[in-house]
Parts: structure tokens; sequence; C-alpha cells
């Protein structure tokens, strides 16, 4: 896999140079120009469609820098969340998804992976907090399925970017799985 260094929005229409307001809905496109990878930023007004040589592009919301950044939960509520996901077997994509996240919080980290009785691949992560290794069967939920595991997760273990109020405990809703497919 090869990784590419990508610039932080410029706040800036490529075609009206107009500035870009915070909460405005706006489009980004990546360009190879000249061996590097380009970012272009565009207003909703501005936006055409991606130019047809472009490397990928998406649809996005300017961030107010005034907002505050979300504040995420302590670490240790959000490793309680975790665990207490492990016992429902209806939260298998969710789990997989907040072992993902602690991965990237450096609440834990990736010792491994391997298959379990099965056969499934399973990814062994390990907890210095708590001594703890835990084995996450992998779960990919689909497109659908992980926006709103991530729209669950921020409602439950982030704050509005309000400074110092963070959530101390959590008393979790049920995350609903997929409704089964209709033939």
């Amino acid at each position: 896999m090869i990784d590419f260094e990508i610039q932080r929005c410029s706040r800036k229409c490529s075609v009206t140079e107009r500035e870009l307001a915070g909460g405005e809905e706006c489009y980004s496109v990546l360009l190879s120009e000249g061996g590097q990878v380009v970012r272009r930023d565009y207003s909703a007004a501005a936006w055409q469609g991606p130019p047809e040589d472009c490397l990928g592009w998406w649809k996005s919301t300017v961030v107010d820098p005034s907002a505050g950044r979300p504040q995420w939960a302590p670490n240790e509520v959000m490793l309680d969340y975790f665990e207490r996901l492990l016992a429902d077997p209806s939260a298998e994509d969710a789990r997989y998804v907040l072992a993902l996240l602690l991965v990237r919080r450096r609440i834990a980290r990736v010792e491994r992976t391997e298959k379990d009785e099965t056969g499934r691949e399973q990814l062994v992560i390990f907890c210095p907090r708590n001594e703890t290794e835990y084995r996450v069967p992998e779960a990919l939920p689909t497109p659908e399925r992980a926006a709103a595991i991530q729209e669950q997760l921020s409602e439950l273990l982030q704050t509005g970017g309000v400074p110092g109020v963070a959530p101390t405990s959590i008393t979790p809703p049920a995350i609903p799985a997929d409704p089964p497919p209709t033939s």
C-alpha cells in the first residue's frame, strides 16, 4: 500500500477563490500534478463534478475553527464500553470498530491476527492499562452500517467540543443490527 501526504482543507474555493465558511458543504478532489498528489477544494455552488483524471473525491463540511474539537470520553470509559460489547453477540461489528478505535487512540495495541477454531480471522489486541488480551473476530460492517456505528459511538463517546466535559460513564442503547435481507 502506498501512503500519500494529503493536505488539509484550504478553506478556499479553487474556482471562485472565495473563503469557505465553517459549516459550509464543500467538495475536495485529489489530483496528480508533477508527481505530487494535490488537493483542491470547491464550494458546493462551484462544484461541477470530479475531473476525469482525479485520483479521488469526496463531499464534506468545513469545520468551524471556533467550535472546538469534540472531546473523547476518558480511556477507562471507552474500555468499559468495549468490555460490555464483548458480552453482546449482536454487537460484533460495533465491537470490531470500537477495537480499532481503541488501537487508534493508543488505549490498546494490535499484537497479531489469528484464526479462531472455525477458521475466521480475529484481531488480538492487548491493553496495557488492565494487562488484558482480547480476541475480536473480524466483522467488517457494510458502509451504511459503519456510518451508523460511527454515529452511535460518537454520540456515546464524544461531547460537542465543550472543553472539560466528557462522558464519565455510559449506559449504552442497543446498536441495531442490519435488518435481514428481504427476498
